[in-house]
């Protein structure tokens, strides 16, 4: 048996993919491990990730500095069994049997550090809510 086929896939997705989408994908990588595969896209994706998110994430101690923005494709969506938006609204496709999860989070876009931490940190708190729902160790 493959056991990557009993695993569950989340897309995370906002509109740039440079900072509520990377981090959300950070937490998740590192809290469920191998548990639970992860994507993160953005329906019109920045250049590069946000340089304060990646400040508030190395404060946690994960460093997304090496990710880069993804564009959002259906491919993604349809690989996936939880897709999480965050402020994408009507960009994001819909597909019958998916679970989908809006977290309503303030945009880090030009904010600095100290405006990003709190955004951070609730991101943390629904990731390990979201793991304990979908893959409990």
């Amino acid at each position: 048996m493959n056991a990557s086929a009993a695993r569950p896939s989340v897309l995370f997705v906002c509109v740039h993919n440079a900072g509520r989408s990377q981090m959300a994908a950070a937490f998740l990588s590192r809290l469920a491990g191998d548990r639970i595969e992860v994507r993160s896209a953005g329906s019109a994706p920045a250049d590069t990730v946000n340089p304060a998110v990646v400040e508030a994430m190395n404060e946690a101690g994960i460093d997304i500095s090496a990710e880069t923005p993804k564009i959002l494709t259906t491919e993604a969506v349809q690989a996936s069994d939880v897709v999480i938006t965050m402020g994408c609204g009507d960009t994001c496709p819909v597909f019958p049997g998916k679970r989908y999860l809006d977290w309503k989070l303030d945009d880090p876009a030009g904010q600095g550090v100290d405006a990003v931490r709190p955004v951070r940190d609730e991101i943390k708190a629904r990731v390990e809510e979201l793991i304990t729902e979908i893959a409990p160790a």
